[in-house]
């Protein structure tokens, strides 16, 4: 398992990311309300705004406050912790 730090503390499996969406979209908008009623959206923005909608192959949402841009450059880096922000 490759770890993402997706910001203020929460990581992500790599392996298990699908997607990684901008949230502004109304349709992304649709399926982070459906999962949220659904129980399947992890919110890690902690209390932040929304910059990043995160698609999981379990079917999970996750939403995060850090920009796609950056989620895709640790994507494409080794994992260096919490420390980077």
């Amino acid at each position: 398992m490759d770890p993402v730090h997706v910001g203020f503390g929460g990581i992500v499996a790599a392996n298990r990311i699908l997607a990684i969406l901008d949230p502004n979209s109304q349709p992304v908008r649709r399926i982070v309300r459906k999962a949220k009623t659904e129980g399947m959206a992890i919110d890690m923005t902690y209390g932040r705004k929304t910059r990043t909608v995160i698609i999981l192959d379990t079917g999970h949402i996750i939403t995060a406050a850090v920009q796609p841009e950056t989620i895709v450059g640790r994507l494409q880096q080794p994992f260096k912790g919490a420390e980077a922000e």
